[in-house]
């Protein structure tokens, strides 16, 4: 696991998170999300640099959609997001929780 899904994962597992639960590398047609709350059906995505490549927001972008036609909401932050405000980012997925 990527160091900035670890450090998330620290805040989202064991439901801390309002006893929301969530999984990590959780399959979704040929798709693996980096995390998912079921109960809330949102995913969340983290970024790293290889997203920036070329041609890679347009397979980000079908990918997200395919994953959508199930019900599923994506938020996605990136790397920096999580190394730089990580409470901002929990504070984030907290309020799309309770949506």
């Amino acid at each position: 696991m990527p160091p900035a899904e670890k450090i998330l994962w620290s805040k989202l597992k064991g439901r801390q998170l309002e006893k929301y639960k969530f999984r990590r590398q959780h399959s979704i047609d040929e798709f693996i999300l980096d995390f998912y709350c079921p109960q809330a059906e949102l995913a969340i995505e983290i970024d790293g640099d290889s997203h920036y490549e070329t041609n890679k927001p347009e397979y980000d972008a079908e990918r997200s959609r395919k994953i959508e036609s199930h019900g599923i909401k994506i938020i996605r932050f990136t790397n920096t997001e999580i190394y730089e405000s990580l409470e901002g980012v929990v504070g984030l997925i907290l309020k799309q929780l309770k949506e």
